[in-house]
């Protein structure tokens, strides 16, 4: 509890003080004010005890940027994910993929401009509870982003990011269920 006070309130510390370093700086349209909307491709690779059971996972998802302050915005995020089982050496047998629906919230800060640090949490959904015979219906999730934002014209922006994304075990005393993924989205502001 106390090393996670400390790394919360380090990460409170850095951000403040890289907000007031570049309050004076020059910021592009991906940090302009107004909501932006992206609409992307996600996809990645299980670790931890779940990569020996799972290939990859392949999804999209819609956010919703929202400014609250110069360069900080609160995100929505809603999407897919399917988690590819891999097949069962020599046997005809292959685990089920998951599917998740994570529905998120959080901010995106911008240190400099058009790249961002990025921090997400709320719940990610299992599409196939009864498939998997898992006891949750509902998971913990919390991603950690970083990304770019590159301006195309006018308003929009391509957004390309890695995240690792953290979920809550499936079963009760089960491992939890991680995954490095990668986020590409074309935005345009309202």
């Amino acid at each position: 509890m106390k090393t996670t006070f400390k790394i919360s309130a380090l990460a409170l510390a850095f951000a403040a003080f890289s907000f007031g370093a570049n309050a004076q700086s020059k910021t592009s349209t991906t940090t302009d004010s107004g909501i932006k909307l992206s609409i992307g491709v996600d996809a990645g690779v299980p670790v931890g005890n779940y990569n020996d059971f799972y290939n990859w996972n392949l999804g999209g998802s819609v956010q919703a940027d929202i400014p609250v302050a110069k360069q900080v915005f609160v995100t929505v995020n809603a999407g897919y994910n399917n988690i590819f089982g891999k097949d069962i050496a020599n046997t005809s047998a292959h685990y089920t993929n998951i599917q998740l629906i994570p529905v998120k919230a959080g901010l995106k800060y911008f240190p400099i401009e058009n790249f961002y640090v990025q921090g997400e949490a709320g719940a990610a959904f299992v599409a196939n509870k009864s498939d998997l015979g898992v006891s949750k219906t509902a998971l913990f999730a919390y991603a950690p982003q970083v990304g770019v934002q590159f301006p195309v014209s006018g308003k929009s922006f391509i957004d390309a990011g890695v995240r690792f994304e953290g979920n809550s075990p499936l079963v009760t005393n089960g491992k939890n269920l991680n995954f490095i993924g990668l986020r590409l989205a074309y935005g345009f502001g309202l």
